[in-house]
């Protein structure tokens, strides 16, 4: 009897991943009709069968909602309270109760390592390497993975790496730079394929040291180092011969604050002075200031991220400001944003926000 009960429960199981999407509708329009509903429902509709919880993980999935430009651009904030914990946040802008929740879930490793970096690509969030004061770097990679709302653990990078730099170019991540606990420097370049979760260690010898931060632009990585003297200087990663240049650009002014790409033109907040949104004039070669912003509104140290033509400025305890690149208003040379949230906790420093959409 009970192998009769167990094939015939495989059976069901079987037939539940066969079954049409909806019942009396051809699937490519349950398909059609499925799409249209808002992603803050898509947890509950993974609950409704095995068949819809399978097609909301599939590229079908994605695909479908991208080309009927049903995609949703979701926030994720990678965060440091003063009691020395990371914690991640999520924001929906569509929703009409804006506001930041937690992330739930987050790996043990993730919440007390320091010197961490963190990426987006596809649907998935990741946290690579970082380091404790009792712990040397690490090759960990954890990743979040949104459209499954659930965390795991990829392959690890070939080199362990603390305070490093990272940039993504299509669907590859690139890693590089980086100090542990005894403030050994690499110079390599790691590059992670995402569709096969692989790692290419690549050493590229010309690559400078001291790497503050780095820029994916017009398929290039623009990187951003600091010498023993304080001076800033950049340089250009060009992955198709993966050769390493110096470069004698005023694009190195970077460093002054985050940075944000919209349609191949790069935008920085600069905070050495005030908070001002500069935008770089690639025909010139020199920053163009757009306005400044009300500390009132946001307070630095921020990070920034674009939600479509919109800049989503998001500084100390998650204060948040969103400004439309194409129809803010400037009043006396001040920005004058579209939405704006209070901060929700001053204990808490942003360290890092990137995107996903869905």
């Amino acid at each position: 009897m009970a192998s009769v009960s167990s094939a015939l429960g495989k059976s069901g199981q079987i037939d539940e991943l066969y079954s049409p999407l909806i019942n009396g509708l051809p699937d490519d329009i349950a398909l059609l009709c499925l799409a249209r509903i808002p992603r803050r429902y898509h947890n509950i509709l993974r609950c409704v069968s095995k068949r819809w919880k399978a097609l909301l993980y599939s590229e079908e999935w994605l695909c479908c909602r991208q080309k009927q430009d049903l995609q949703e651009t979701w926030i994720y904030a990678i965060c440091r309270h003063n009691k020395r914990r990371n914690c991640y946040y999520v924001f929906d802008p569509s929703s009409a109760r804006r506001h930041w929740t937690c992330l739930q879930g987050v790996p043990p490793q993730c919440l007390k390592r320091d010197g961490m970096a963190f990426e987006t690509v596809g649907s998935k969030l990741y946290i690579l390497g970082g380091c404790t004061w009792g712990e040397d770097a690490t090759d960990d990679v954890y990743f979040y993975d949104a459209s499954m709302n659930a965390w795991a653990k990829s392959t690890p990078m070939p080199t362990a790496r603390c305070y490093f730099a990272t940039a993504v170019l299509g669907d590859r991540l690139y890693a590089t730079d980086g100090a542990g606990m005894d403030s050994t420097l690499f110079q390599s370049w790691d590059t992670y394929e995402s569709h096969s979760d692989h790692w290419i260690p690549s050493r590229a010898q010309k690559v400078a040291a001291g790497i503050q931060k780095s820029i994916a632009l017009d398929g290039k990585i623009y990187t951003i180092h600091e010498d023993s003297n304080e001076f800033h200087y950049a340089g250009v990663f060009d992955p198709s011969d993966n050769e390493w240049e110096h470069l004698n650009s005023e694009i190195a002014l970077c460093w002054r604050g985050p940075t944000v790409v919209i349609d191949g033109t790069l935008f920085m907040l600069d905070e050495t002075s005030g908070v001002k949104l500069m935008r770089w004039q690639r025909e010139t070669g020199d920053w163009v200031r757009v306005g400044r912003l009300s500390t009132r509104l946001v307070k630095p140290p921020c990070q920034l991220v674009a939600v479509g033509r919109t800049i989503v400025v998001i500084g100390k305890g998650l204060s948040t400001i969103f400004i439309d690149v194409d129809k803010s208003s400037n009043v006396g040379g001040m920005l004058v944003s579209s939405f704006s949230l209070p901060e929700l906790d001053s204990d808490i420093s942003v360290l890092s926000c990137k995107t996903i959409s869905i």
